[in-house]
């Protein structure tokens, strides 16, 4: 499994827009993905979990990844979240 803690750049933070698309980007992975923000994970293949955790800009969120290509997709996961989608 591969993890990697990091700050979520969107002005915005993971609202529905943005966090539609990371969803969209984790099941097109075929991993299976875990966000996690404070002692709080959710299934990140999940819109509603995914919203459900309040991601804010700045906040520090941990993903996991596990499976096939394991290292990639935390390396694209990681950039998307490191971009900011409301510019």
């Amino acid at each position: 499994m591969a993890e990697r803690t990091l700050s979520v750049a969107s002005a915005h933070g993971l609202h529905a827009r943005p966090a539609a698309h990371f969803v969209k980007a984790v099941t097109d992975s075929g991993c299976t993905v875990e966000l996690q923000k404070g002692e709080r994970a959710v299934n990140a293949a999940s819109i509603l979990g995914v919203v459900s955790l309040g991601i804010e800009h700045g906040d520090e969120v941990t993903l996991r990844v596990a499976g096939d290509n394991a290292e990639a997709v935390l390396d694209q996961l990681s950039t998307f979240l490191e971009q900011d989608h409301d510019a």
